[in-house]
């Protein structure tokens, strides 16, 4: 038996070469199996709910952006031109 074992292990890259064969075979059968499909249909389902999410939540962001900016904008206006209002206010 022990020497079958010493024959095997001159032969190195035929076993790799085996290993990787072998792999091949059992990691086609894997991802052709319905857990894994299952899987990743749940998980690309996800993926896809947290991006509508994440555009949900930066379009909020926007729009309170641009919302500071407007407000910004009249406040600074105000103060640049402060004779608009006196004008505004004995109308």
């Amino acid at each position: 038996m022990l020497e079958h074992f010493d024959r095997v292990l001159k032969h190195k890259h035929a076993l790799i070469f085996a290993g990787g064969i072998a792999t091949a075979v059992i990691g086609k059968k894997v991802l052709e199996s319905d857990a894994v499909k299952d899987a990743c249909t749940k998980g690309m389902a996800s993926v896809m709910s947290m991006k509508k999410d994440a555009e949900e939540y930066f379009q909020d962001m926007k729009d309170n952006a641009e919302d500071i900016v407007v407000d910004a904008s009249e406040i600074s206006k105000k103060e640049i031109y402060p004779e608009d209002e006196e004008k505004e206010d004995k109308e």
